[in-house]
């Protein structure tokens, strides 16, 4: 997922502003002519990590109905692992998505903190990221040695007990040099440098050590290359890594250039664009496992407020923004055939199991770029050479949060104990049994099961603030306990959404922390010899469209059956680069029937096993056949070695 341009100057400038000042202003009153209350909904969404807390709770904590629990974490592996979160309605600490939770919450406060503390809840936010960082400090108790996961969904599938009275497996899993885990590690680290620069200004000295646990983890991260989900094969069933782990070095990259302002990782960021796939994927959907549109969006920001320097880099991260823009029109439907699918009720859709990750996660991406644009005076420019406004991605998100907070078919709001009608059964242990402090009798795995996940009618317990995974791709939802897909709630859901929510309680107040005040100050005091950029004219963002990848595709034969014509069509894929295409991932919309010569994977199709890569000036070629016209075919994603 990911995709701008433009740069107007005197009187035509200040037109162009005030234009664009007038259509925010007209979408900060749609915003308020939806009914919403954001400011509520800001507050429960933050609420709600305190219901997903592991270790040792605080005095200050709000969900009542909890209570302490998994204190012998990491113990039997001689090691502190108690704290963190638990990641959705079961009782395991998956490190990758904790980590994806934390980065995007302190994006979220380094965006719209400003925002969150007009409404009052910026304490709340830091107290939620740091429980996240805390548990990450004890984590990684060595330079090259970083724990991932403790307990395993297998033995906790099988058990539904409050997580007070855990009685699973509570093993610790761990990254070290000979069991490398590319992807949690960086992802790791993007998580502690994002909040490094979160409590930057009012706790410097953790602010440090954050930032110093974050280069040590993207050093180990690089240097011992490898798939997570090999090293801690327990989390291939429940967190499987499909993306690979080049988006989390560029994405932890990313990160610690903007919280050190070292060239350093910059560098890297350019440097590896083509190796790792900053440039070359072009992916419409963004969550804890593809970071790319976030990479893009990250780097795009970092050329919008002219701090790409010349020559090279600047080069190179418009050709992240180009990628950035492109992800902004295929959520508004100006992509073509890569444009995100919709439910007939509006909100974007990729897949039945917690679709709603995807909702939260493209509608902060939205937002926030917006508001890069909005400040760098741009626009998204789409592949027809149309210009996706600022205020257009801004009143986009609103629709789908709106979507979320209930504006949808069924009237129903998709974030519990928000609006009139919200679901009463989410799958969640700890919701779905009585609290411990209200009948503090032992719970067993199977009379959890029997005597609570079972029953019908609401949680004894409200969980405040979770955002479900929400309908089908017609709209449709079941408020059923055993309906995990649509109504387990997960703390990356909200993640994201604390941080647009922040930005449309704040109307036409806008945001801009992380990228004007924030971040400006960050560079002014050590980004050294950066020079301004000036940005890519529309004609020049539209030529940088084009791919190496070149395809093409013809009918070669058509027959008549049962009064059907059914057609063959031949697709050849060529690489037109001077460098070796490797994990090439094709999309395919539009195909009725059998595919042959190429193999489906979780991002499109894939070339197969035997054919792992594409030599400059080769081809490879698939064929399918269906009475209909030739489907849709795109690259997805490729890397360029």
């Amino acid at each position: 997922m990911a995709r701008g341009r433009g740069g107007a100057r005197g009187v035509t400038g200040r037109m162009a502003v005030l234009g664009l000042a007038l259509f925010v202003l007209a979408a900060a009153a749609q915003v308020a002519a939806a009914g919403h209350d954001y400011g509520t909904a800001l507050s429960k969404s933050i609420l709600y990590f305190e219901a997903q807390r592991s270790g040792r709770l605080p005095g200050g904590q709000r969900i009542a109905w909890r209570a302490n629990s998994g204190l012998l974490d990491g113990k039997a592996n001689g090691v502190d692992l108690v704290g963190g979160y638990y990641d959705a309605g079961d009782n395991v600490k998956f490190g990758l998505p904790m980590a994806f939770t934390v980065t995007m919450m302190s994006w979220s406060v380094l965006e719209y903190g400003e925002q969150m503390a007009a409404a009052g809840e910026l304490g709340h936010a830091l107290e939620a990221v740091r429980w996240g960082t805390d548990y990450f400090v004890k984590a990684h108790p060595e330079a090259e040695v970083l724990y991932g996961e403790v307990g395993d969904g297998d033995s906790d599938h099988d058990c539904w007990q409050r997580p007070e009275d855990m009685t699973t497996s509570r093993q610790a899993y761990r990254l070290d040099p000979q069991h490398p885990g590319s992807e949690l590690a960086g992802e790791t680290a993007a998580a502690m440098a994002a909040a490094s620069l979160v409590f930057r200004s009012s706790n410097s000295g953790y602010a440090n050590q954050l930032l110093q646990h974050s280069k040590q983890l993207f050093d180990f991260a690089d240097k011992y290359r490898g798939r997570y989900d090999s090293s801690i094969t327990v989390a291939r069933n429940y967190y499987a890594s499909s993306s690979g782990y080049g988006d989390e070095l560029l994405w932890a990259a990313a990160w610690l250039y903007q919280a050190s302002g070292d060239r350093r990782y910059l560098n890297y960021l350019t440097n590896n664009a083509d190796a790792l796939g900053g440039t070359g994927w072009s992916i419409n959907q963004f969550g804890w496992d593809v970071k790319y549109p976030g990479v893009q969006v990250l780097a795009a920001m970092v050329l919008l407020r002219g701090k790409a320097g010349g020559g090279a880099h600047a080069d190179v991260l418009r050709r992240y923004k180009q990628k950035a823009d492109l992800f902004a029109c295929s959520c508004l439907g100006r992509a073509g055939a890569n444009n995100v699918r919709r439910t007939p009720g509006g909100m974007i859709y990729h897949q039945s199991w917690n679709n709603v990750q995807f909702v939260t996660s493209a509608s902060f991406l939205l937002a926030a770029y917006g508001d890069h644009l909005a400040a760098a005076r741009q626009a998204a420019q789409c592949p027809s050479g149309a210009a996706a406004q600022p205020a257009e991605l801004l009143a986009f998100a609103r629709s789908q949060v709106d979507y979320i907070l209930g504006s949808n078919p069924r009237a129903t709001s998709y974030m519990v104990g928000y609006g009139a009608t919200y679901p009463r059964q989410a799958h969640h242990r700890g919701a779905s049994i009585v609290s411990i402090k209200a009948d503090p009798s032992f719970v067993s795995c199977q009379a959890g099961y029997n005597s609570w996940y079972h029953r019908r009618g609401s949680n004894p317990n409200l969980l405040v603030g979770a955002t479900v995974g929400g309908p089908d791709e017609y709209d449709n939802f079941a408020d059923e306990r055993d309906n995990y897909e649509q109504t387990e709630a997960t703390t990356y859901n909200n993640a994201p959404l604390m941080g647009v929510l922040a930005r449309l309680a704040a109307g036409h107040g806008g945001g801009r922390r992380f990228g004007h005040s924030l971040a400006d100050e960050v560079s002014a005091t050590s980004i050294k010899s950066d020079n301004q950029t000036s940005l890519p004219s529309p004609s020049l963002a539209a030529a940088e469209h084009a791919s190496p990848i070149e395809i093409e595709q013809n009918a070669t034969a058509s027959w008549t059956e049962r009064d059907r014509t059914y057609h063959r069509y031949a697709v050849t894929v060529t690489n037109r680069s001077l460098k070796t295409v490797h994990e090439l991932h094709i999309g395919i919309s539009k195909l009725y029937g059998k595919v042959w010569g190429v193999d489906k994977a979780r991002y499109g199709y894939v070339l197969p096993s035997w054919l792992p890569s594409l030599p400059a000036g080769k081809s490879a070629a698939f064929v399918y056949i269906q009475a209909a016209p030739p489907a849709d075919v795109w690259v997805t994603g490729y890397k360029l070695l």
